[in-house]
Parts: structure tokens; sequence; C-alpha cells
């Protein structure tokens, strides 16, 4: 999985993780998805949450400081909507772990 194509699947897991994606968040993702450029295939699979777990392992296996990029736009995109809830927090938290970012 290219890079950009994991980014996407991570901001989808965040931007989700509160049970509901305001239009905002949504526009946001669909942002970052032409962003880096990916096909249909790949949009289809990021709205659906098929792929995460090989998301997080090649994100992961970026140098850090591009894992800290993912890990503070990930940040940046859950108060795209104005709020930061518990559930959105928690996911953050996870998939910085996740990558080896932090307790």
């Amino acid at each position: 999985m290219l890079p950009g194509v994991a980014r996407c699947h991570l901001l989808a897991e965040v931007l989700a993780a509160d049970g509901m994606m305001t239009e905002e968040e949504r526009a946001l993702l669909e942002a970052e998805m032409s962003q880096h450029g990916l096909s249909e295939a790949e949009r289809d699979a990021v709205r659906h949450f098929e792929g995460t777990a090989d998301a997080v392992a090649t994100v992961a296996a970026l140098p850090e400081p591009e894992r800290q990029a993912v890990v503070d736009h990930l940040v940046e995109a859950a108060l795209a909507d104005g709020k930061l809830t518990a559930a959105e927090t928690a996911t953050v938290k996870r998939l910085a772990e996740a990558l080896h970012l932090g307790s």
C-alpha cells in the first residue's frame, strides 16, 4: 500500500471514530484522497474501512518524522468539526501507539 493511501485510511478511521462523519469531515477526507491521487477502488476501500491494518503497517514503516507528521495531521483532522470527542482522542492515541510514537 502506498503511504498516501495509508494516510487516507487512518484519516477515515479517526474521522469516523465518534460514530458519525460530518459533511465537513467527509469533504476533508475526499480532499485528502484527491490530493494523494487515490483511484476509485482505493477510495471505496477507504470509505468502507477496508485495509486499516495494512495502512498502519505501511505508515509504521516510515521514518519517525513522517509518522509524527501523520499523527499531527490526524489530530488536526479530528478537530475539523470544531470538537474533539473522547472516541476520536482514543483512536488517535491508539494509532500513535501502533506507529511507535509514544505511550
